[in-house]
């Protein structure tokens, strides 16, 4: 198996802001090149509710360049596959190869952190399993032979404990879960090539979009600040898993953030060990070993 590259190049879906900008931070510290994509180029063009949230992907990428690494902004709609196709056709001809590809765009209904069961609230949430799910699907394959040529590539789908226990409801629940079993299924096609692929349980992310979260639900949200992880301290463990000698050991799981940073030594950036939500939450499913072609 060839040995991480000194300086690894990186696609983050999904990095305008929140857990992708702070992912694409992280592996820019570890002197990675990090493509960041998104839509958002100006300031105020996303809303929650009465909610500006801020961020642009041109910001992003100058914080993976403030970090330490390049960070390179990417306009891009991954509900277009033409727009996911030009995304990794640049990277091909700019870079040769890729080594991590985090897939984390999605699409979040506000409505989803309201109380209520599914069929009172608009039919939008079902566009998660769009950009969120087919979108993961359809970035991966367009980055498998980028993937392939750099021999020691990993692909990390964030996911959540709401794959394995209700959360925001079943359009949520089953993005989540999908996310799960595409890293598993994508496991069994990579294996022997060098590259894997797993599923990220993260905790509750310190992001501009649960602190309206908090705002709006403080019976459910309130004291978030205290429970949650901030998206650098993914990004972090992230880094340490591509690196790992072990990594193809890995691919093919469900695995706690929490968990793995334990096992390679990473804290928070505040010094603190987030805790494994295992024992409240559930624990990630355990797919059956037996393989049909």
């Amino acid at each position: 198996m060839n040995a991480a590259p000194s300086n690894g190049v990186a696609v983050v879906t999904g990095a305008s802001r929140g857990v992708g900008r702070g992912i694409a931070e992280a592996l820019g510290a570890a002197g990675m090149t990090v493509y960041v994509t998104g839509r958002s180029e100006r300031e105020g063009e996303c809303r929650v509710g009465d909610a500006v949230l801020g961020g642009t992907i041109h910001d992003s990428a100058a914080a993976v360049t403030a970090a330490g690494g390049r960070g390179i902004a990417v306009n891009c709609d991954h509900g277009d596959d033409a727009q996911v196709e030009a995304l990794f056709e640049r990277v091909a001809r700019e870079r040769g190869r890729l080594d991590i590809l985090v897939n984390n765009a999605i699409c979040i209904d506000d409505s989803l952190i309201e109380p209520g069961p599914f069929w009172e609230k608009p039919r939008s949430q079902a566009a998660i399993l769009d950009v969120g799910l087919r979108s993961n699907f359809i970035a991966t394959h367009c980055a498998a032979p980028l993937l392939l040529r750099s021999g020691h590539a990993l692909v990390a789908f964030t996911s959540s404990y709401g794959a394995g226990c209700y959360m925001h409801g079943p359009a949520y629940g089953a993005q989540k879960a999908g996310c799960d079993k595409m890293a598993y299924d994508m496991a069994v096609d990579f294996e022997g090539t060098g590259v894997a692929a797993v599923s990220l349980w993260l905790g509750m992310q310190r992001t501009e979009r649960t602190a309206f979260a908090a705002r709006r639900r403080p019976d459910a949200y309130g004291g978030i600040g205290t429970r949650s992880e901030s998206p650098q301290f993914s990004g972090r463990v992230i880094e340490a898993l591509w690196r790992d000698p072990e990594r193809a050991s890995l691919s093919g799981q469900t695995l706690i953030v929490a968990e793995l940073a334990l096992c390679y030594g990473i804290r928070d950036e505040d010094g603190r060990q987030p805790l494994s939500w295992r024992a409240t939450l559930g624990a990630p499913r355990d797919f059956h070993p037996a393989r049909v072609a």
